[in-house]
Formats: C-alpha cells, structure tokens, sequence
C-alpha cells in the first residue's frame, strides 16, 4: 500500500522514501534470519531446553540468559542474580528503621525487560489457569498491583533460572 502511493510523491522524495521502504525490506528479512539461528541455538542447547520449561521464558531469553550468565555458578544464590539484575527493592536505612525503595535497575538492562515482558505474559495467561505459580500470580497482582506483581514474577523467574542452570536440573512445575 505504501508503495502505491510512492508514485504521487515529486522526483526525489519518490527515490528516497522508495530506497528506505527497501532498506526496511531488507532488515525484515535480517531479522528474520537472527530469529532463525536464536531458534536453532535454542533447540540445540539442553540447558535451554532446560530454561525454556519455566513459564515466561522464550527462546530469547533461555539463549540470553545463558550468554550472559552462563551455567550460573558466578552467582552464589538466585537472589545474588537478581540483585545483579536489578530486580531487587532498593534499601534505605536510617537510625535502624530500613525502608525498601523501587528496583535498582542495575545490571543488564536488556536481560531484565526480557525476564519482565515474560513476567508479563506469565500474569496474562495466569487468569485462565490454577497451578501454584498462576494462583500465586494473580493473588499478589490483586494484593499488591500490575507492576510490583510483574516484578515480583520476574525475579521469581530469574531465580528459578538461576536453580535451572546452577543444579543443572530440569524444572517441576509445584502442584
């Protein structure tokens, strides 16, 4: 459709905004193909398989997890990985009163918005099912709301990654 109305378009704007409609072709397909080789890493890999048993976490994020974190033993505990990925309130302390403030946001900015659009998806779909983590899910988003509860399930997933990758185990969804 954009392309039918290029011929409206005076002499060089015609030329230039065509080369660009291409220029996006062109990176349509690029992509395309980098999805493909993130697919095929993906069904290669065990302890992505592994990885991709846990509710929120793709292709993308199983093979970005494991190029960032590896097998996960840099990492003494979960919760040590999710401080490095700011998932962790912020503390604040004064005359021994602690108050927890927002998330740190320190660490991989991308591995993090990877874990919490999963996060998102996972409080999405949690309406229509009854395991563990759905009820959890949709019990802390009622208590708390949307945001603090998608953060909350993101951490939970880079935890629970974490353990995948650490014992080497594979997930068991809790009754």
């Amino acid at each position: 459709e954009a392309l039918a109305c290029l011929e409206d378009l005076p002499g060089w704007a015609n030329t230039v905004i065509g080369d660009l409609l291409s220029e996006v072709s062109r990176l349509d397909e690029r992509i395309a193909q980098y999805d493909q080789h993130i697919r095929s890493m993906a069904r290669q890999s065990a302890a992505a398989q592994r990885l991709m048993q846990l509710p929120g976490v793709g292709e993308t994020t199983a093979t970005a997890l494991l190029s960032t974190i590896g097998n996960g033993r840099d990492f003494k505990c979960g919760r040590q990985l999710c401080a490095w990925l700011g998932l962790v309130p912020g503390q604040y302390s004064s005359g021994g009163k602690q108050r927890l403030g927002r998330i740190t946001k320190a660490g991989d900015p991308y591995l993090r918005s990877l874990l919490v659009l999963g996060a998102r998806a996972v409080l999405a779909a949690a309406k229509n099912k009854s395991d563990a983590i759905s009820r959890w899910a949709t019990a802390l988003a009622q208590r708390r709301g949307y945001w603090k509860a998608v953060v909350a399930i993101a951490a939970k997933n880079a935890r629970m990654c974490w353990a995948v990758l650490a014992r080497g185990e594979d997930f068991r969804l809790p009754a």
